[in-house]
């Protein structure tokens, strides 16, 4: 995946839809796992899921567009660029096979190419934008790595900034100095590898430098990853690690007690580590035993989801993204939901972005932080709630509940009550917007990495 990712974000147009609409950057994790889910539908055997699945790629990626630093435009909905996406999964595919001491045969890579062509056909890409035969792909795959890829900013971000920064997944909340020491380890090791996997023409010419030694690290690494074959299935399939990883602990699935068990054997090991190195200042408690947040965190951990530093349109539409993919919205309750954040992006303008120079900075939303909860705020959570309410009931009960916070049905800012009302759920959404502390289950929905 991170390979694939770097020969992505090489391509002009991808690098620069990536570093101004991705949450690659802030919020890591959860990209992962929404990519893992994607790919399960659209390579499933249900075709109404499929169906379903590229229609929402389809409108995500209509959504972005744009220029880049230099003035150039890109557009998502590019087939030559969504060809250029399929082909680097397929590629880092067979590379990864290859160096892990299990090269395809040929029939196998010919099946496995048709699926990929399978895949851009259920986007509904015209065909020709991939070449129709496996020999004339490599053709096209070296022309556009000696051509068309650059070293851009978002491919210098995920080789050598990314893991340098890479905050912990909710499985590690608690244990900053145990995350950082494994950080500061394999950090490097996965730049130093993917960089050596790269094609050489291409490292050349972007100027990528390459460590002493890498070439072999990055063989013996593919290599202890082949061996990965021995182990049960359940161990190796990378969307059950990516769903344990951003399994919460209060969650009311069975594995959360295993996890549990986990973190309690984590934090001893925290401890160790705390002897010879210290940790970072901790959060401090509040009465009601949520932790204080400063404007300046939650503008860094809920407003900025492009990590870039600003707030602007891409991060609430960023929000708008990850809601609809929770709630697994259609036509229209998807489009209904982002219309709300866009009404609430021009109050927010309005009130906040005084230099007008169309973003928001900390200090302007430092300064003016009460506006953000305006009539459009109110209107978003109306209709977050009645996306939620699928029933329409007026009440959002524990399946519902699950569907978008992923946690056990337990309620930590309306007392005791054990249904949800539209009420409730309206005042909680905004406080957890406009307030200053840590609240669940409200932070894993947008605040988590």
């Amino acid at each position: 995946m991170v390979r694939a990712t770097v020969l992505e974000a090489a391509h002009p147009q991808i690098g620069a839809a990536l570093i101004d609409n991705s949450t690659f950057v802030a919020h890591p994790w959860r990209r992962l796992r929404n990519t893992f889910l994607s790919m399960q539908r659209m390579f499933g055997d249900d075709d109404h899921v499929r169906q379903r699945e590229a229609a929402r790629l389809n409108r995500l990626h209509a959504r972005l567009n744009g220029a880049d630093a230099r003035d150039r435009p890109y557009d998502a909905m590019d087939p030559d660029v969504r060809a250029w996406v399929v082909a680097t999964l397929f590629e880092s595919a067979v590379t990864m096979c290859r160096l892990s001491g299990q090269p395809l045969e040929q029939q196998a890579m010919e099946r496995l190419y048709a699926e990929f062509q399978a895949f851009l056909a259920a986007l509904g890409d015209e065909a020709g934008h991939l070449p129709p035969s496996l020999h004339e792909f490599w053709h096209y795959y070296d022309r556009v790595v000696e051509e068309e890829l650059e070293n851009t900013e978002a491919m210098r971000i995920i080789l050598y900034k990314l893991f340098d920064h890479l905050p912990a997944p909710p499985l590690l909340h608690g244990l900053p100095t145990l995350w950082a020491a494994g950080r500061a380890i394999a950090g490097p090791v996965i730049g130093a590898i993917t960089v050596a996997s790269l094609p050489e023409p291409f490292r050349r010419r972007a100027g990528l430098p390459e460590l002493p030694g890498a070439q072999t690290l990055m063989q013996g690494a593919y290599l202890a990853v082949g061996l990965a074959r021995v182990l049960p299935d359940g161990w190796i399939q990378a969307d059950t690690i990516s769903d344990l990883l951003s399994l919460s602990p209060d969650s009311d699935d069975p594995r959360a007690r295993s996890i549990n068990a986990l973190r309690d054997t984590m934090n001893r090991a925290g401890a160790l580590i705390r002897l010879i190195s210290p940790l970072p200042p901790e959060p401090t408690p509040t009465a009601q035993g949520a932790t204080q947040r400063s404007a300046e965190e939650f503008f860094q951990e809920v407003l900025d989801q492009t990590g870039n530093g600003w707030l602007d349109w891409p991060d609430l539409a960023a929000m708008a993204r990850e809601l609809s993919s929770r709630l697994d919205l259609d036509e229209p309750e998807e489009t209904q939901l982002y219309n709300a954040f866009a009404d609430w992006w021009r109050e927010l303008q309005s009130a906040l972005d005084t230099d007008g120079d169309g973003r928001i900075s900390a200090e302007e939303y430092a300064a003016a932080a009460a506006s953000l909860a305006g009539p459009a705020l109110i209107k978003v959570a109306e209709v977050l709630f009645d996306a939620t309410d699928k029933d329409g009931n007026e009440i959002i009960d524990a399946d519902e509940y699950r569907t978008l916070f992923r946690t056990a049905f337990q309620r930590d800012t309306a007392g005791t009550e054990t249904a949800y009302t539209r009420s409730a759920f309206i005042k909680d959404f905004l406080s957890f917007m406009t307030g200053r502390h840590r609240t669940s289950p409200y932070d894993p929905l947008l605040a988590e990495a």
